[in-house]
């Protein structure tokens, strides 16, 4: 141990605790990350990639409030793909394939060059609690006081991987589970419940038919996440399609008896939108066949992932079901699929910092809140680290909310509906998705980092450098006009009313953008490429934008209501006992957190208005 007092103990060396003890070391906090193993920090656990539909823009965020995720996925990417690029910009989402290898070593780079940081192998099997504040955690039979600290215990929580009918205390495959943790929480008076996600296995790309398959290639000019990444400096691959069939359908039903998941083992709910094959062949009976992406794990790595078979099936009956797949008839099981399931605390035990309701000081992120997902977990972290440094010192709490961020939208998500199901985002989740999209996100959160004291000076010299690009385009286009003569000229929509107009307007009509633009002002040829496809999306929904920003105008006002703290809702005639409960146990900040609890009613919402306007 290299101190005995720390101002941040951040426990756990995934994704979010990775974020969370870089956040919380940026603010100057003195920051210790506790790991059972340096080697497996940056470790992903499960599949080989970063980002996807909402997904990515979450790792955008991150970035842009000078996380390390954007950074790190970018030195370690080897298949970038902008996904929905058919669509509009609010639902597009980057993701890339990462070389598992890269990945970890440019994570653990990342985390050794932060200053004020340290690393401590061990595992933390109590936490230190007094007067309903946290005080430290016991490492061993050491105390390490701290201010703060955060929990990100991912699925180490009491976790038991599933293997047909093979039942292995672990957190993930080959590392020990975190027991004593747990039963320190229930301690403490928090209240477990089960969660259950799963893995497909592992295939040797020696023993596949690549030449049988579909390939799917990457885009030809790989978009990074991070705004500071000006080149993709890894040699770009290729991933390949096949799909399951009727033979394979019939090994997986003929052996659903033989399934933790069918025969009661696992009591915890999986993920909906990611289900295992077992419960793609038994609820959508129809189908006959399921995708599979064959997704190579490394440059150097024969190992690939098949991204649509998470089983926990026994190994035999795994091997025989891939082989019964075109391409795999040959391929060889490195590695078997499993389920692993872990504890999880109801989320609306939470604030929206993150800092548990019950003890001050002590704030949980990631899985152990009830997400999955690598990109969840992350931005949970930095938000947990950000509230864990400020709480330290004494500051006020930092927050999002669903307006300025996919970040707020899911952490509001989360402490105020609960989840019943391991959560994942969704670019359908978030009301102003319109404003909230992955090319805007450093407009919309740098600032608001360079504020919070989270940004360092590398990104805010690009930041205002990119901003200084974006304003004098805007101005340059705006102040280049046509006549409604000179406009029917050239081909372009008339302006009925005889008003001139500007450069920006044309952009907003379908099939005009700044290529068609520079044939009339060839001074437009000085907007570089990423600075036009800004522009060009800003006039096309310039519009939209303007009523959206009446809505955020709208969401605010019912956000600015807030809700006294000392509100006794047993108190409050007209409202249900149902209602009265629920308002008790999430004590909602704001009118607008109460208006989006399940149940709520208008009348109750007048009630509670008037309470709020009293103060």
């Amino acid at each position: 141990m290299t101190r005995s007092s720390y101002d941040v103990i951040v426990i756990g060396g995934g994704h979010a605790g990775c974020e969370a003890a870089a956040a919380s070391a940026r603010l100057g906090a003195r920051t210790v990350l506790v790991t059972h193993s340096r080697d497996t920090i940056g470790a992903m656990s499960c599949n080989p990639a970063i980002g996807g539909l909402g997904k990515g823009q979450l790792v955008r965020e991150i970035d842009a409030l000078d996380g390390l995720m954007g950074r790190v996925a970018d030195a370690a990417g080897i298949q970038f793909r902008l996904l929905n690029r058919s669509k509009g910009p609010a639902v597009r989402g980057p993701r890339a394939q990462a070389d598992r290898k890269l990945y970890r070593a440019a994570m653990q780079a990342a985390i050794a060059a932060i200053p004020g940081l340290d690393v401590v192998e061990g595992a933390v099997e109590r936490l230190v609690v007094a007067d309903g504040r946290v005080c430290g955690v016991e490492i061993g039979c050491m105390v390490v006081r701290a201010g703060a600290v955060v929990l990100t215990t991912g699925t180490f929580l009491n976790g038991v991987i599933h293997i047909g009918e093979k039942r292995i205390p672990a957190g993930r495959m080959g590392e020990q589970p975190a027991i004593g943790l747990a039963e320190d929480l229930r301690r403490i008076g928090f209240a477990t419940r089960r969660l259950k996600t799963g893995t497909p296995p592992r295939l040797d790309g020696r023993t596949i038919a690549w030449e049988k398959l579909e390939r799917q290639s990457g885009d030809e000019t790989p978009e990074p996440f991070s705004f500071l990444t000006t080149r993709i400096g890894n040699p770009q691959i290729d991933c390949h399609i096949t799909r399951t069939n009727a033979a394979a359908h019939k090994v997986i039903l003929d052996n659903l008896d033989r399934s933790p998941l069918r025969s009661g083992a696992i009591s915890g709910p999986g993920p909906r939108y990611c289900p295992s094959i077992e419960d793609k062949v038994t609820r959508f009976g129809d189908r006959e066949a399921h995708q599979i992406f064959l997704e190579p794990e490394g440059l150097d790595d024969d190992t690939v992932y098949p991204n649509g078979v998470s089983t926990s099936l026994p190994e035999e009956v795994q091997h025989h079901f891939i082989r019964s797949i075109e391409g795999l008839e040959q391929a060889h099981i490195l590695r078997p699929g499993y389920a692993i399931e872990y504890d999880f605390v109801d989320p609306r035990e939470l604030g929206a910092n993150l800092e548990t309701k019950k003890i001050e000081g002590l704030f949980f992120a990631g899985q152990l809140n009830g997400t999955t997902g690598y990109e969840e977990a992350a931005a949970q972290g930095l938000v947990a680290g950000l509230n864990a440094a400020v709480r330290a010192s004494g500051g006020a709490p930092i927050l999002f909310d669903r307006a300025e961020a996919y970040i707020g939208v899911m952490i509001d998500d989360l402490v105020t509906r609960g989840v019943s199901e391991p959560y994942r985002m969704f670019t359908s989740r978030a009301e102003y998705r319109l404003s909230l999209r992955a090319d805007n996100a450093d407009e919309r959160l740098t600032p608001r980092g360079l504020a919070i004291g989270c940004v360092g000076a590398e990104r805010a010299a690009a930041f205002g450098e990119r901003r200084t690009r974006l304003d004098n385009a805007r101005a340059l286009l705006d102040g280049l006009t046509l006549t409604t003569a000179a406009a029917a000229r050239h081909g372009l929509p008339i302006n009925q009313d005889g008003q001139r107009r500007s450069a920006f307007a044309l952009l907003s009509y379908p099939g005009i953008d700044l290529v068609r633009l520079r044939d009339i002002w060839p001074q437009l040829c000085s907007i570089d490429d990423e600075t036009a496809a800004r522009v060009e999306t800003d006039a096309r929904y310039a519009v939209y934008l303007e009523r959206q920003t009446a809505d955020i105008d709208a969401y605010r006002r019912d956000e600015q209501l807030t809700l006294p703290e000392t509100i006794d809702y047993r108190q409050i005639g007209g409202l249900s006992a149902e209602l009265r409960a629920k308002l008790a146990f999430l004590r909602p900040r704001t009118l607008g957190q109460a208006q989006r609890i399940e149940g709520i009613t208008p009348a109750a919402l007048t009630l509670l208005a008037a309470r709020a306007r009293r103060g």
